[in-house]
């Protein structure tokens, strides 16, 4: 890598850039302007210069438009000189390292330092205009948003990537080298995250009037090492040297309480007192869309005290830790994502960055609710003008906050108030896992946030009045069955009307019982003769039938003699648990809408996750198949395909409009579009060689097969299988000679990659095998480069871009109807990757897209699930014998000294927890290597196998974030597209 190295010295400042004279154009602008914003109620344009002699000449490109177009935004594009001048500007003014030279992670900071004031100037504007036309705009609330690197992204969109290359290279660098230098923000774990990311993507480049809310984690997730004890983790290091993207806004911040008590005051209003207190501050980050100058933020809450909460009388007492207690309580909150929730200090941790998140976001969109109103606020307009989207049930607790902030801060009266928070807050939910529809701990939520606990018994008492009065009250089995499911509070007392009506049942019960005994007790001699009779007459005839009949019988008479508790003492909480607040069934009582991630995944939330609601308000429900960008995903990732793309659809329209994908099915079978596929992807598959040999020590073989599972570790998303499935091809190579394995097996590079939760025991014993059977096969000479296995460690963003476009085979082989959606599964798809899978989430549209036979299927379907499970724990399930041969194999200690008897025994078993299979790996094991079989018979053929490639690029149109945006707008905030004047 050439590097210049060069000093910047008030001596040098004329070789960079003329300060002293006056710019002549707006490009020359671009190469002397700093990125110093501030924020004004009247303009919240104001790109500054911080050196003082440059006050007289930087003038404000939008001021100097006004006299043709108040509301114009100025447009320019820099040259490769202008940006040049740009970076060396930064790199003197504005400045993160010390001046001695100019080596890749300085030149990393002042380029994107110099693509951010760019990005200030379409930001402040698109901010201006919102403000001025008072819009009505969507606030996407996410605990992730998984970013990835910015500066090629932004460079991208921003239609620069060619200048910006150019000019590095006239400083002595390269554009792909320096982006390295970027960490990848760690704000996110997987998904959840990502989409967000993706989604605002999808609204700056289409226009939306948006802004997405989250929190600013110091160390994030973790850093994923392996080592030969498998995963562990460290802090992750993003912010180490600072964030060229993000500008602090001290000027920005709210008060955020805890603890306290609520009292009434002389007015009747509620009043929550005392407690703690901390301020959250914002830091905006840019997202710029594409082809457009449309600049939406981000907007991402630090936490913090004020000084007079520094205890300095203890601090000279030397009781340090007394003196800074306050600011570590208030610093702490954003300092890791899903901080370990085990203990009780964990789940208040947790809780208060969910609460943290809430209430900062709703203050701040309510103040610029009240801004942009003027001197009249009218509050009913609010759900016409803000629309709130949660993304899954971490920021549940927008709903009692805006309760509390609504009457308590703005004196409305419950009815008005509730009638907004229902008009203006959304759902999504991610999954139906039960142990990820969150439930709190009720005694710790109300010691946290008491007056939040107050707003929900009363959302759930009217709940309670709402299900009685539809349900009515002639079936009381149907009645407790309603109740049970829907209510927000869990194992919570029930208000005594409702407690009457089962007890009035229960005494009429007694009443009628006694009647019946009475009239039973005079008829006894006739019954009992009648009885006799029949068995005499009957005795001649004594089949096995007979027998079996009148076992029964004795059955139902003994059943008959349980006595069975009262309904009254069914529904009274059960003292040895706790109660809890259920956040997903909050979210469905308080939102407008609630919709799944994928067309089976809504279905399973309609007609299972919350069937009862659904019954109850159909229209509430809605499906949104989630969608990935097309331009990180393809366009910047994978930029030989792009341009192979867009040469055979004769477009680059594509980037913006995926239906155009469609377009390749015409030539799936040209063969000079299939070459020029085969070398796009070789191409790709040589990078990520070269990425294993540096992070693993491993080489891997560009001609094999490149086979790739990389997600979240977890027992549902079946790693496992895989894994498994490996060994079962392990072993039979190493049972056949070297001319049999050569005919029966393809040449395969398995990769993995993905993080297990820290304290998620069986998902790092998971990833603790994969590395295990990696260092074995790995190792072994007789097998070579016919098989390889490699885990990739602290799998993210820029991993996976480098991963995607290079795979051939990718699985995603989740248990059937657990995963509500999935998104990698669409970027590998657009990349022209043929998957194999289980019909789960948007799986089953993906084949539909594709066709069916471009996707390997295999496994049970959702709705055998219960059945199967139902099955093993009447143990009837028999294992297959190749199932239990590979279990043997790992017990026998193949893969080094490590017991695996835990992992094993997970898999055994017909009940208990941990045991059992519940996520049916053995059960779906046979048709996963029976399909994998007919994955390499299909690899064999290239021509065929490029043909499949080329038709899932084709058919992953649909699966565009832009589409899914659209819908989310249109179906559920209601907003619409708002080009910024003067582009």
């Amino acid at each position: 890598m050439a590097t210049s190295q060069f000093s910047i010295s008030s001596n040098s400042i004329s070789r960079f850039t003329n300060f002293a004279s006056k710019p002549t154009s707006a490009s020359n602008l671009f190469s002397i302007r700093p990125a110093i914003p501030r924020i004004s109620t009247t303009r919240s344009l104001s790109v500054k210069s911080v050196s003082s002699n440059q006050k007289q000449i930087v003038k404000d490109p939008i001021s100097e438009e006004e006299d043709a177009s108040s509301d114009s935004v100025a447009s320019f594009t820099p040259d490769a000189a202008s940006i040049a001048a740009s970076i060396k500007y930064h790199a003197e003014f504005t400045p993160s390292f010390s001046p001695e030279g100019f080596d890749s992670p300085k030149a990393y900071f002042a380029t994107a330092e110099s693509v951010r004031d760019a990005l200030i100037i379409n930001w402040n504007a698109t901010y201006d205009y919102y403000e001025k036309i008072n819009v009505k705009q969507a606030y996407y609330l996410s605990m992730e948003f998984l970013q990835g690197r910015a500066l090629l992204n932004a460079i991208g969109n921003l239609e620069l990537s060619g200048p910006y290359a150019e000019a590095l290279t006239r400083l002595g660098h390269d554009l792909e080298n320096v982006a390295r230098e970027e960490p990848d923000a760690a704000l996110g774990n997987g998904g959840l995250g990502r989409l967000a990311s993706c989604f605002l993507d999808s609204l700056a480049t289409l226009n939306y009037p948006a802004w997405g809310y989250g929190l600013r984690y110091k160390y994030g997730l973790f850093k994923q090492t392996i080592t030969k004890d498998g995963q562990e983790e460290v802090a992750e290091n993003w912010l180490e040297m600072g964030n060229p993207w993000e500008i602090v806004r001290n000027d920005i911040s709210y008060p955020v309480k805890f603890y306290g008590k609520v009292v009434s005051g002389s007015d009747g209003k509620k009043h929550w007192i005392g407690g703690e207190d901390i301020t959250a501050v914002a830091y905006d980050v840019p997202i710029p869309g594409y082809k457009t100058k449309t600049t939406i933020n981000l907007r991402l809450w630090s936490t913090k005290v004020s000084p007079q909460e520094f205890d300095l009388s203890a601090y000279n007492a030397g009781e340090h830790s007394k003196a800074y207690e306050a600011h570590i309580n208030a610093e702490k909150i954003c300092y890791v994502l899903y901080p370990g929730d085990e203990s009780r200090e964990g789940k208040i941790l947790r809780l208060k960055q969910q609460y943290t998140l809430c209430s900062a976001s709703l203050q701040d969109i309510i103040a610029r609710f009240e801004r942009r109103s003027g001197r009249s606020v009218n509050w009913n307009e609010f759900p016409e003008k803000v629309a709130v989207q949660m993304n899954d049930t971490h920021p549940t607790l927008c709903i009692p906050e805006l309760m509390r902030i609504l009457i308590d801060v703005k004196g409305m009266s419950w009815k008005e108030a509730w009638d907004i928070t229902q008009r203006t807050v959304a759902y999504t939910n991610h999954t139906v896992l039960p142990e990820a529809l969150e439930k709190w701990n009720f005694e710790l939520m109300q010691t946290l946030l008491p007056r939040h606990v107050e707003i929900i018994e009363t959302i759930d008492k009217e709940l309670i009045d709402t299900i009685v009065s539809e349900c009515g009250t002639e079936d009381l089995d149907l009645l407790q069955k309603k109740l049970q499911e829907m209510r927000i509070l869990d194992n919570f007392e029930f208000p005594a009307s409702v407690m009457e009506l089962f007890l009035k049942e229960e005494e009429s019960s007694a009443v009628d019982s006694d009647f019946e005994n009475e009239i039973k007790n005079e008829g006894d001699g006739i019954i009992d003769e009648v009885d006799e009779t029949s068995t005499k007459e009957d005795e001649s005839v004594n089949t096995e039938e007979d027998e079996e009949y009148e076992e029964t019988e004795e059955n139902e008479e003994t059943e008959e003699k349980v006595i069975k508790p009262k309904r009254s003492e069914l529904l009274k909480p059960n003292p040895k648990l706790p109660a809890v607040v259920r956040m997903a069934n909050l979210c469905v009582v308080g939102g407008r809408a609630v919709n799944g991630v994928a067309e089976i995944h809504s279905e399973i939330v309609k007609q299972e996750v919350f069937n009862e609601f659904y019954k109850l308000w159909p229209k509430k429900f809605q499906n949104k198949t989630n969608g990935v960008t097309p331009r990180r995903w393809i366009r910047f990732c994978n930029p030989e395909l792009s341009k192979i793309i867009t040469k055979w659809t004769g477009t680059d329209d594509w980037v913006l409009d995926t239906e155009k994908l469609a377009e390749l099915r015409k030539f799936a079978d040209n063969e000079d579009l299939q070459t020029e596929w085969r070398a796009a992807k070789r191409n790709n598959k040589l990078k990520v060689a070269s990425l294993i040999k540096e992070k693993t020590g491993y080489v891997v073989s560009p001609d094999a097969m490149f086979d790739i599972q990389v997600k979240r570790i977890h027992e549902y998303k079946r790693q496992l299988l895989n894994i498994m499935g490996i060994v079962y091809r392990y072993k039979k190579m190493k049972e056949m000679s070297a001319e049999e394995r050569k005919a029966k097996f393809v040449p395969r590079v398995c990769i993995f990659g993905g993080k297990a939760f820290a304290t998620y025991v069986q998902a790092k014993r998971i990833v603790k095998f994969i590395t295990d059977v990696g260092a074995t096969i790995n190792h072994d000479a007789e097998i070579g480069n016919l098989l390889k296995v490699v885990f990739v460690p602290d799998y993210n963003v820029s991993v996976a871009e480098l991963l995607i476009p290079a795979s051939e085979l990718s699985q995603h082989i989740s248990t059937a109807g657990m995963e509500a959606s999935g998104t990698s599964n669409m970027k590998f798809s657009m990349n022209g990757c043929v998957l194999i899978g289980t019909l789960d989430g948007a799986n089953v549209e993906i084949r539909e897209e594709v066709g069916e036979e471009n996707f390997f299927l295999f496994g049970a379907r959702a709705h055998e699930i219960a059945d199967l499970r139902k099955e093993r724990a009447e143990g009837k399930f028999v294992p297959d014998p190749r199932f239990e041969e590979v279990k043997a194999y790992v017990r026998s200690g193949a893969f080094g000294p490590y017991n695996y008897g835990e992992l094993m025994g997970s898999l055994e078993g017909n009940e208990g927890f941990g045991r059992a299979d519940y996520f049916l790996v053995g059960k779906d094991f046979p048709s996963y290597i029976e399909c994998q079989e007919e994955v390499d018979e299909a690899y064999r053929d290239q021509k065929r196998w490029t043909r499949m490639s080329i038709l899932n690029t084709a058919g992953s149109f649909k699966f565009s974030s832009d589409r899914t945006i659209r819908e989310y707008a249109k179906d559920i905030w209601n907003i619409k597209p708002v080009e910024l004047p003067g582009k």
